[in-house]
């Protein structure tokens, strides 16, 4: 995990905090089915009183302080942020190995893996300082694919937004169903999603018709805005500050562009 000095580092430079601004966070229990999920919410009080709303998919270690971390810079930036959990209450692996098996329960069950997003979305909907039809969703590699499924099953987003996320699916052709924008933001040297992978994808968002942007980064690697992922990219996996800080301001760009606000 990133230090804590990181991790206020990286707060501080990405996003600017509202003046008076009174930072609300909490923990909320939903469902899926039978399950339950534990997932994290923030927003501040100022500005309007209803504001769009952004849920964010984990990556394979399951929700973090990480994701936290970035649903509070959400939240500073004026929207309500959702952190929704995919594996379940508890269900947090401790290494690679665990991340790798409980990722691939879903990759393997992509109707599950919808459920539990849509799951996510209605507890960000059910906010109720949260603008329903001003809704996007956006991921962190496994957290990316999870936020791509969502939008694939037909779920009424305005936008998707990956970081470094994973692009393949079993079902391209539901790609029709995406109502909303789509926003890739990728390492050009990422070995876990590699080139011929990103342009499949793109193949897949021209044949569905939607209006899609793919925006890579050159000397980048996978896990780019992570800090717990090192800084070694001969590895594959490797913080990157330089292409965190420009992909976050491209996701800023984006959201102003679909919910009509300055963020």
């Amino acid at each position: 995990m990133p230090s804590a000095r990181l991790a206020a580092a990286i707060a501080l430079a990405l996003a600017a905090p509202a003046a008076n601004a009174e930072l609300v966070t909490r923990t909320i229990e939903y469902k899926q089915g039978g399950t339950v999920l534990e997932g994290y919410l923030a927003y501040d009080t100022a500005g309007p009183a209803k504001k769009p709303g952004v849920v964010i998919f984990h990556q394979w270690m399951g929700l973090t302080a990480y994701e936290r971390m970035r649903a509070e810079q959400l939240a500073a930036l004026g929207f309500v942020a959702f952190a929704g959990d995919i594996y379940g209450k508890g269900i947090r692996p401790t290494n690679p190995k665990e991340a790798a098996a409980e990722a691939g329960k879903y990759r393997s069950d992509i109707p599950l893996l919808r459920a539990r997003t849509q799951a996510a979305l209605a507890a960000l909907r059910q906010q109720p300082n949260v603008l329903s039809d001003k809704v996007a969703a956006i991921g962190y590699c496994f957290g990316g694919g999870a936020a791509l499924e969502l939008a694939r099953s037909g779920a009424d987003l305005l936008g998707t937004v990956t970081f470094h996320g994973s692009l393949s699916t079993p079902r391209p052709e539901d790609a029709r169903n995406i109502h909303g924008k789509v926003l890739v933001l990728h390492g050009a040297d990422d070995p876990a999603v590699n080139r011929a992978t990103v342009l499949a994808f793109e193949d897949e968002m021209k044949a569905a018709k939607v209006d899609w942007e793919v925006v890579l980064y050159s000397g980048t690697v996978h896990s780019f805005t992570q800090p717990m992922a090192g800084n070694d990219p001969s590895t594959g996996n490797a913080y990157n500050p330089e292409s965190d800080r420009r992909s976050w301001q491209a996701m800023r760009d984006f959201f102003a562009e679909i919910f009509g606000t300055s963020a």
